[in-house]
């Protein structure tokens, strides 16, 4: 793979517009190639064959080497093609600004222009790295005080199950070494590690010391929030009880791993930015012929961007305190937990989609062929099996439907590298990609054409008049295995998106309970394309509860109980997209968008009014 591409793979997608600009320094270095070649004389004749002799004269290895290199770095001093300079402005902001020495050669002009550029791209890189790095290290400092006051709470907490444990206590050591904004020694943190450790177990043996008050006296500004607990938008905030209950529910272990991910994707957003001023700088000298990398990646690596060790640092303070607070000094756990895994790519699930996708196309097939070799189109039970069963396997068309249009959505987004993980809050790993989704739709639409080509039977039992039970149960039968495998407990098939598609959609019935996010918006809108669905569905409990499916017969039409729910239905996922704005600019406290509150109530008036147009005119 070229550099290229695997820069543009290994960008993070939201810093993308911060990376260095490698394709438009590679356009302007095809100008200079350009421009070298219309400049150069006419291809020489070219050179006699040299025979190769094996008597030459050797004067050493080592010797010879030194020779070569102490003549190119007076060469590179003598004829170097640029000046690097750091210019600081009025308010102590400064850039980087290279002089190209050879502008007055033929063609200097494209060659100083791809050095301002450059410089640009540096100046940008390193001022975006800057400010990110302040970030973090103010995070650090949110983290560290946090950190702190979960230490004091363990220690809180194990005081108060000391008290009911007289007689068998069970002293814990509790470290103190938090991973601070600023730089410490390593000498420092051990002994400061080691005098509070002391104290803890003096504590644990005498009750309390007047340390231990000291150290505890940050809980007094501590305040737990109940909006752990809850989901509603409204924040509660009570008296500190000292259970292990409320510690399991403060832990910050997550709030560590994000932040080391954080860290991470910091560190490798600097080493591909120095490797791609690397490789320009490396084309540039085969193109003109010159020796200016060197000088110019001393630029680079003399500035913030390369000499900053900061993130550095930061994570192996990160990654000690975590392996000691939080994996009880094992190195292997903590890692493992820090360093988030990237989801495979697993061959099985590529050939199960094909094999699907094989099986819904033969039976595709299979379903023409059958139809048009028993002439079913002109049988009398045409009618009856379109009123009745159609809008039974039209669920299923519909599901898959949506799942396919789903799949290429992923796809199209992993294509332009947008970071649908994040957007959607789902956890590292677990998302689908859209393989997964293109299996699980292929998979549900051969199981539904199975049961169409099995249930494709237009004439009754001569001997008892009806149809045969089994083969009438299909839909059902299939419909309620998918929602038993969506409700399914256990860990296979997906269960963590199977929970998160629950949960989100428990959401969006509760909109004015819950805090809406941006995966109960994305799936509101999606329940607003699938209400023909909705009433399929709403058929079958008609069909399967009151009607006569032995027969395929149903009088859900003339029922007033399907009627009204068949307005209800359609009016739901309008009305609970209607509330999902309001809910919002409640919890947020925002002015009321007239616009948009409009017109999600004309989507809600909007089919109320169609389907009572239609009711009367039948």
């Amino acid at each position: 793979m070229k550099f290229g591409k695997e820069f543009a793979s290994q960008m993070v997608p939201e810093w993308q517009a911060a990376y260095m600009d490698y394709a438009c320094l590679k356009i302007l270095l095809k100008q200079i190639q350009h421009w070298k070649q219309k400049t150069t004389q006419p291809d020489t004749p070219p050179r006699l064959p040299r025979a190769l002799t094996l008597y030459r004269a050797f004067s050493g290895l080592i010797q010879r080497q030194n020779q070569r290199l102490s003549s190119f770095n007076g060469e590179d001093t003598e004829n170097q093609p640029i000046l690097g300079n750091f210019c600081t402005g009025r308010k102590g902001s400064g850039k980087y600004e290279t002089t190209f020495l050879m502008a007055a050669e033929e063609g200097g002009e494209c060659e100083q222009q791809f050095f301002r550029r450059l410089d640009n791209e540096l100046n940008k890189v390193d001022k975006f790295y800057k400010s990110k790095v302040k970030e973090v290290m103010e995070e650090a400092q949110t983290l560290s005080k946090q950190m702190k006051a979960l230490i004091a709470f363990r220690i809180k907490v194990d005081k108060v199950a000391a008290k009911f444990d007289h007689i068998h206590p069970s002293p814990r050591m509790v470290g103190m070494n938090v991973f601070n904004g600023e730089a410490q020694s390593n000498d420092s943190i051990e002994d400061n590690e080691k005098h509070i450790s002391l104290e803890i177990e003096e504590e644990n043996s005498k009750h309390m010391m007047s340390s231990d008050i000291a150290s505890l006296n940050i809980l007094n500004h501590v305040k737990l929030n109940e909006a752990i607990q809850t989901h509603f938008p409204t924040i509660k905030q009570t008296e500190l009880n000292f259970s292990k209950e409320n510690l399991k529910r403060i832990e910050k272990q997550q709030a560590f791993i994000e932040f080391y991910h954080k860290l991470r994707l910091l560190k490798k957003y600097s080493f591909m930015n120095i490797l791609a001023f690397s490789k320009i700088m490396k084309k540039y000298d085969k193109i003109s012929s010159r020796r200016a990398s060197r000088n110019y990646m001393r630029i680079v690596d003399n500035s913030y961007l390369g000499s900053s060790d900061e993130v550095t640092k930061l994570m192996e303070r990160v990654e000690a305190t975590f392996i000691k607070h939080f994996s009880n000094s094992n190195h292997g756990k903590g890692m493992n937990k820090l360093r988030l895994k990237t989801k495979k790519e697993r061959h099985r699930i590529s050939f199960c989609t094909g094999l699907f996708v094989g099986c819904t196309a033969a039976l595709i097939l299979a379903l023409i062929l059958i139809i048009h070799a028993r002439n079913i189109l002109d049988k009398q039970g045409k009618a009856q099996y379109m009123e009745n069963m159609f809008p039974l396997y039209s669920l299923f068309a519909f599901i898959v439907l949506h799942m396919i249009l789903y799949a290429a959505n992923i796809f199209f987004w992993r294509q332009y590298r947008i970071n649908y993980t994040f957007i959607f809050g789902f956890k590292q790993g677990t998302e689908l990609g859209y393989r997964e989704v293109l299996l699980l739709s292929f998979g549900l639409a051969a199981l539904a054409l199975a049961s169409v080509i099995s249930n494709l039977d237009m004439e009754m039992d001569p001997k008892t008049g009806d149809y045969k039970a089994l083969t009438e149960l299909l839909p059902l039968i299939l419909v309620t295995l998918a929602l038993v495998i969506l409700i399914f407990p256990f860990n296979i098939l997906y269960r963590s998106s199977r929970l998160f598609f629950l949960t989100t959609l428990f959401h969006c019935i509760c909109a004015p309970l819950y805090k809406v996010k941006f995966q109960d918006f994305f799936l509101a809108d999606q329940l607003t394309s699938q209400v023909q669905a909705l009433r399929s569905l709403q058929f079958y409990i008609c069909y399967y509860g009151w009607g006569d499916y032995k027969h395929r017969q149903n009088t859900c039409k003339m029922n007033d109980a399907f009627n009204t729910f068949y307005f209800v239905v359609a009016v739901v996922p309008y009305w609970s997209r209607l509330l999902q704005p309001e809910c919002r600019n409640w919890a947020e406290n925002c002015s009321l968008d007239l616009f948009s509150h409009s017109s999600y109530l004309w989507y809600v008036l909007g089919p109320c009014c169609r389907l009572g147009a239609s009711s009367t005119s039948l």
